[in-house]
């Protein structure tokens, strides 16, 4: 009985921290991986309760596996078991063993018996993409035996256990996990097993690198060689993966021409991993579909198609120069505001999302960059809500500092591109493209005049801003 309720534990605990880590999770976007599919050939003893009728026996198993996602896998499973014994029942009589019976050959007619079971099973990973990858696992299943071991010839099954991996390379792993069961519905029983088995990654060949050899050591056998990596790439010969993007250093360098010292090679917000796995954008390209918006955005933000140009949102990028910690709009900038104005006018069921950026210096401290950024877009908010009639609750604005930057920064200067207001607008994608062309010899000759008057112009021509256009 206290070998039922662990079991029962268990399969409890397990259920809480998939759910609350994974299920839970309402906003999380799945990665994927580019060879999803797996096969399993393992080995393994189970263990059966003392009063049941077969005994502790050894098994195979075969397992076809799919990676659903980054930390999920879901796999079916088949079990041969083509000897199973009987199990022996002791009588005594004053503490002397007087006789000895076959517990299956009592049930059953016969001292010997197979069984075949199919599973279906899910995996977490805890720490995915790594050479160990530990992993929590639960499924349920059927044993469908040739004779009938007391409860039937078909036993249910629910099984939860944990287990690891241990990943040579792309292509072959390692698995062994431990496992408890709880087996039958009228008269349930729990067992447990242990399992051992090699892990092959359909399509996950990793072939030879012809460059690699004369004796040049590739330790983290990426398919660059310790020399390359460390002379010519920057990039650490003891991990695959510098930068723990979920590309390989070699790939990065050889197959998508990526930076495998930085994540993110274009800056838009989507690791070079996710652009090439999951989302099919191109991680040297900031915007795949040249639509006017990141493909970052799209994905994490508007919750559109980074590879459809026609669904991306209106974007304008302003290039407000504020006095040092100020978030006052200077009357310059006022025009450019105006001409985002007329387009949340002209469609009243638009709304904006307005978002305040900051560059990155020696000095910079987060949280007051992202407080002052977000001023500086409440700032940009109080003008298209008083001087354009633009209702606040259409409106939200958000400071994010330093943390989306669109072009490097110096670490002394910054980067004045990284010093921004972007205003996302949704709704108003079938505007009429027109350029701006706001140029540095008109800003600079009205930021000379410190007298220039605080004037709206409601007679804006007809053309609206072209998508993306920076102003």
């Amino acid at each position: 009985m206290n070998r039922r309720m662990a079991v029962h534990a268990c399969l409890m605990l397990v259920g809480v921290v998939i759910s609350s880590t994974s299920f839970g999770q309402g906003n999380l976007r799945e990665r994927g991986t580019e060879h999803p599919w797996s096969i399993s050939i393992c080995g393994g003893l189970k263990d059966h309760e003392g009063d049941e009728a077969i005994a502790d026996i050894g098994f195979a198993s075969v397992a076809l596996t799919y990676d659903y996602s980054r930390r999920m896998t879901f796999e079916g499973v088949l079990t041969v078991m083509p000897s199973i014994p009987g199990n022996d029942q002791d009588y005594y009589s004053m503490g002397v063993l007087v006789a000895t019976s076959n517990r299956l050959m009592n049930a059953a007619g016969v001292d010997n018996t197979s069984a075949i079971g199919i599973s279906l099973e899910c995996l977490y990973h805890l720490t995915r993409w790594e050479r160990i990858d530990p992993y929590l696992v639960a499924g349920a299943g059927a044993m469908f035996y040739a004779d009938d071991i007391g409860d039937g010839t078909v036993d249910t099954t629910f099984s939860v256990g944990a287990g690891v991996l241990y990943h040579f390379n792309d292509e072959w792993a390692l698995r062994a996990d431990a496992r408890g069961f709880l087996s039958g519905l009228s008269s349930v029983q729990a067992n447990s097993l242990i399992n051992v088995g090699a892990v092959w990654t359909i399509g996950a060949h990793v072939p030879a690198d012809p460059r690699i050899g004369d004796g040049e050591i590739d330790s983290d056998a990426d398919g660059l060689s310790d020399l390359d990596e460390i002379g010519k790439y920057g990039t650490d010969p003891q991990n695959p993966d510098t930068d723990g993007d979920d590309l390989s250093d070699y790939d990065e360098v050889m197959v998508y021409k990526t930076n495998p010292l930085e994540k993110d090679t274009d800056l838009d917000m989507l690791t070079d991993g996710e652009e090439v796995l999951a989302y099919k954008t191109n991680p040297l390209l900031a915007d795949t579909d040249n639509g006017g918006v990141s493909d970052g955005h799209e994905v994490l933000e508007d919750s559109t198609n980074p590879l459809d140009p026609s669904d991306d949102l209106l974007l304008f990028s302003l290039k407000i120069e504020f006095d040092t910690n100020k978030s006052d709009i200077k009357p310059l900038y006022f025009p450019d505001l105006d001409k985002i104005g007329k387009v949340l006018a002209r469609y009243p069921g638009s709304t904006a999302k307005i978002e305040g950026h900051a560059d990155q210096r020696k000095r910079s401290v987060a949280a007051y960059n992202v407080r002052l950024s977000e001023r500086r877009a409440q700032a940009v908010l109080a003008y298209l809500n008083k001087n354009w009639q633009v209702d606040a609750s259409r409106m939200a604005a958000k400071g994010y500092g330093f943390s989306r930057p669109v072009a490097p920064n110096d670490p002394v200067t910054g980067n004045p591109e990284n010093r921004r207001v972007d205003i996302y607008i949704d709704g108003a994608n079938d505007a009429k493209a027109a350029a701006i062309d706001v140029d540095e010899p008109r800003v600079r000759e009205k930021a000379a005049d410190e007298n220039v008057p605080i004037t709206i112009d409601n007679s804006l021509e007809d053309d609206l801003p072209e998508k993306g256009a920076v102003l």
